[in-house]
């Protein structure tokens, strides 16, 4: 699943774009906000999300990574 960028609070600062490390996202210049240019090279790390100041993007997991977050605790412990 692509990041989903919320234009409306994306302040256009690029951080998005210059943190991907798989370039998902392209600046289009200062004022503008950047595209998803790349979705399925989507690596679904995260970085994006962390690092954007004006909480303007989501990522959707798709189903086989969530899996890998089952909760385990309690399991096998009395």
């Amino acid at each position: 699943m692509p990041p989903i960028l919320d234009k409306t609070k994306c302040n256009a600062c690029g951080t998005c774009a210059d943190i991907c490390p798989t370039q998902v996202f392209r600046a289009m210049g200062k004022g503008v906000s950047p595209l998803v240019k790349y979705p399925e090279e989507c690596w679904h790390c995260n970085a994006c999300v962390l690092d954007c100041a004006q909480s303007a993007i989501k990522l959707r997991l798709p189903l086989p990574a969530m899996m890998l977050h089952v909760e385990a605790a309690g399991r096998g412990r009395k």
